[in-house]
């Protein structure tokens, strides 16, 4: 299970929207995750254990600098 999320990170989730989408934009962290659809952009906000349990793969991240080379 990934659990380091930043804002700006694109994630693929197990569930498709049904707008036909699986990828969305983080824009928000903390014990909710707040989520955009990049298909239709609608904003959706989620407990993070659901989050975590719902996501596939991290497309692009936008993990510091830091935290990459480590």
């Amino acid at each position: 299970m990934i659990n380091k999320f930043y804002i700006g990170d694109i994630v693929k989730m197990r569930k498709v929207h049904p707008c036909g989408s699986d990828e969305w934009e983080v824009i928000r962290v903390g014990a909710d995750i707040k989520i955009k659809c990049l298909g239709c952009s609608r904003i959706v906000m989620i407990p993070r254990s659901k989050f975590q349990k719902g996501v596939k793969k991290i497309i692009k991240s936008n993990a510091p600098e830091e935290e990459i080379n480590e």
